[in-house]
C-alpha cells in the first residue's frame, strides 16, 4: 500500500483532472486532449454566465470558447454524450457503454424505470424508429404534442420524447448535434463508426469501468457501483473485481493520511504519485502559460475536484452548489464558483452576466482566509483570472463594487 499526505493527494487529483500547476492545453485539439484526460466531461443545461461543461474547460484549455466541446464531439465525432448521468465520453469506448446500455434494456442491474418505459411507450418507439430511419435526424421539437400522448415524466412531457430517450439510452440512437442545447437525434449506425458498434465481453467491460472511475478520481474509493458495473449485487461484484485487479497488478491501494477508508489508483500512476511526495512535477503537466499561482483559476459548479463533498475532503473548503435551493436556504447564492489559487481553494463568489449591458457583474465575494485580502500576489493573481474569465464568457465590462476587501476590488480590473 502507498501512503501519502493529503498536500499530494490534493497535488496529483488536480493534475491527474488537468487543473495543476496550470493549463497544459490550447485550442480544439487541446480540448479533445482535456476531455480524454478529465475522462468524463459532465453536462448540465443551466446556463446563468455559462454553461459548468463549458467553464470546465475553461478552466482547463488555454483560450477556451463555450461550445468548442461540441465541435469535438459532434462534428469531429471524436465523443458521444450518454447516461442518466450525463457526460461525454470519448467514441472509442463505445463498445465498453454499449454492455451497460444492453444491460439496462435488457433487465439486469440498472434503471428499472428505463425498462417500465419500453412497456409503456411501446408504440411511440417502433413509430419514432421509423421516422429516424425515414428522416434521417429528429428532435422532441418535431413531433406535435396534438399528436402524441401527455406524459409526467421529467424526462418529456410527451411519449415521443421518452420514446426518444429510451432508444437513446439503450444505444439505438445517438445525439447527432445539439440546438440550444436539446439534442437532435439520428440512428446509431448514422454516427458511430461501424467498427465500434458491437460490444465487448462483460469482463472486459467491467474491468474497463472500473479503470475508468478510478482515473477519473486519481485516487478514488470506487462509490458509483451500481453506475459502474450495471449488473445484479453490485456491491459484491466490485469487491470481486477490486480484488482481482489488484492481485493482477493493474491497481494499487492508496492510504491518505487522515482519511479513513482506502483508496484506489492505477498502478501506471504510482510513480507519479511518488515523485509528487517529494516535489517532482512531471514534466507533461508543465503550463502553456500561467501557472494557477500566478493566475487563478475558477472551477465550474460540477466539476469533478469540488463537486458532491469532495472539496471538503481534499481542500478544507466546504462547497455545495445551491441554484436548486429556494433562495431563502442559500448562504451564498445562486452561481457560487470557488477559486483556485496554487493547489487550494481560498475563496468563492456569486456573479451574473449582465447581456443588457455586457457586463459581467460579482454579486459577492468570499475569503477562506481574511489575510488573503490584503496579498498583493494573490490580488494580482485574481485580477489575472478575472481578465481570462471576462474574456471567455465575451464580456466587454465587469462590475466589482460590491468585493468587500478594498485591495482585492482595486485591481481586480487591472488586467482588463
Amino acid at each position: 500500500m502507498l501512503t501519502i499526505d493529503l498536500e499530494t493527494a490534493r497535488r496529483f487529483i488536480l493534475g491527474k483532472q488537468g487543473l495543476w500547476p496550470g493549463r497544459r492545453w490550447r485550442g480544439l485539439k487541446g480540448t479533445e486532449q482535456a476531455m480524454r484526460t478529465m475522462e468524463y466531461l459532465q453536462l448540465d443545461p443551466l446556463q446563468m454566465i455559462a454553461r459548468s461543461q463549458d467553464i470546465s474547460l475553461y478552466s482547463r484549455v488555454l483560450n477556451y470558447k463555450p461550445e468548442l466541446w461540441e465541435d469535438a464531439a459532434y462534428k469531429q465525432r471524436k465523443f458521444f454524450d450518454w447516461g442518466g448521468w450525463l457526460a461525454a465520453r470519448p467514441m472509442e469506448e463505445l463498445p465498453y457503454w454499449r454492455v451497460v446500455m444492453h444491460r439496462e434494456r435488457d433487465g439486469g442491474y440498472g434503471d428499472s424505470r428505463l425498462r417500465q418505459m419500453a412497456k409503456d411507450h411501446a408504440k411511440a418507439i417502433v413509430e419514432v424508429c421509423a421516422i429516424l430511419k425515414d428522416r434521417g435526424t429528429v428532435s422532441n421539437r418535431d413531433f406535435e404534442a396534438a399528436d402524441h400522448k401527455k406524459t409526467q415524466s421529467y424526462r418529456g412531457r410527451k411519449d415521443s420524447a421518452l420514446a426518444l430517450y429510451y432508444l437513446w439510452r439503450t444505444g439505438e440512437v445517438m445525439t447527432h448535434h445539439r440546438e440550444r442545447f436539446e439534442r437532435v437525434y439520428a440512428l446509431t449506425e448514422n454516427i458511430a463508426p461501424k467498427e465500434l458498434i458491437y460490444e465487448k465481453t462483460q469482463d472486459e467491460a467491467d474491468r474497463f469501468l472500473v479503470r475508468k472511475e478510478i482515473s477519473f478520481g486519481g485516487i478514488t474509493r470506487i462509490k458509483r457501483t451500481g453506475d459502474s458495473y450495471g449488473r445484479g449485487e453490485p456491491d459484491r461484484a466490485a469487491k470481486k473485481l477490486l480484488e482481482g485487479m489488484l492481485a493482477d497488478g493493474e491497481i494499487i491501494e492508496v492510504k491518505v493520511e487522515g482519511w479513513k477508508a482506502t483508496q484506489y489508483a492505477l498502478t501506471e500512476d504510482e510513480k507519479i504519485i511518488s515523485g509528487l511526495s517529494v516535489g517532482r512535477i512531471p514534466k507533461v503537466w508543465k503550463p502553456v502559460d500561467t501557472t494557477t499561482t500566478e493566475e487563478a483559476v475558477f472551477l465550474a459548479p460540477l466539476d469533478h475536484v469540488s463537486a458532491r463533498g469532495r472539496a471538503k475532503e481534499l481542500f478544507g473548503f466546504d462547497y455545495v452548489w445551491e441554484v436548486y435551493k429556494p433562495e431563502h436556504q442559500r448562504k451564498y447564492g445562486y452561481y457560487v464558483l470557488p477559486v483556485l489559487w496554487g493547489d487550494r481553494l481560498v475563496a468563492r463568489f456569486d456573479s451574473k452576466l449582465d447581456r443588457t449591458t455586457n457586463t459581467f457583474v460579482i454579486l459577492g465575494f468570499w475569503l477562506e482566509d481574511k489575510a488573503l485580502a490584503k496579498d498583493e500576489a494573490f490580488a494580482e493573481a485574481l485580477a489575472r483570472g478575472f481578465a481570462r474569465f471576462v474574456n471567455f464568457l465575451g464580456a466587454e465590462k465587469m462590475d466589482v463594487k460590491v468585493i468587500p476587501y478594498p485591495l482585492l476590488r482595486r485591481t481586480a480590473t487591472s488586467f482588463l
